[in-house]
């Protein structure tokens, strides 16, 4: 089973997280009359607007209104699952891999971890920009992530390079 980590936290949404799912929203649900949302987007807006107005940067999950965790859920369900890149170090006694920069606990157990709990590792792996997804094999983390998906560019290649163009 998975490690306790020291301080026990619950498992949170990341503000960056529901920003994204409101984006993909307006996407796919266009307004029809340029005032008002469809209903997935008024409701993650409603647990955006309440996170800035109380500074917090995590939302839990188990709080959250039904209707905006499914939307964020459907979000979800389009972002690429696992950070793997195929070289995983950990198989070699390495406690982080340095394919993915997940722990061990994190490569062995993945499949039992909750949507909110692998974009909690997915958020920390890509802040700390260490892994080999995002410097040597940053092209291959691409691949395997599929160069078409939307998010793709943010999981693979964090810092975008000089000169780069795409979504930020």
């Amino acid at each position: 089973m998975l490690r306790a980590p020291r301080k026990q936290r619950m498992a949170g949404i990341h503000i960056t997280d529901v920003e994204r799912a409101i984006n993909w929203w307006r996407e796919r649900k266009p307004s029809p009359d340029g005032i008002t949302a469809c209903a997935e987007v008024r409701a993650l807006a409603e647990v955006y607007a309440l996170m800035v107005y109380y500074r917090e940067h995590e939302c839990d999950d188990a709080s959250m209104p039904k209707q905006a965790l499914d939307a964020w859920l459907a979000w979800y369900a389009t972002t690429p699952d696992a950070p793997c890149i195929a070289i995983c170090s950990t198989a070699q006694g390495d406690p982080v891999c340095k394919g993915c920069g997940r722990t061990e606990d994190e490569v062995q157990h993945w499949p039992l971890l909750t949507p909110v709990q692998k974009r909690i590792v997915w958020r920390r792996i890509t802040m700390q920009a260490t892994a080999w997804r995002f410097n040597r094999y940053a092209e291959r983390a691409r691949m395997a992530t599929g160069q078409d998906h939307p998010d793709a560019a943010s999981f693979a290649d964090p810092v975008p390079k000089a000169g780069a163009r795409g979504k930020a």
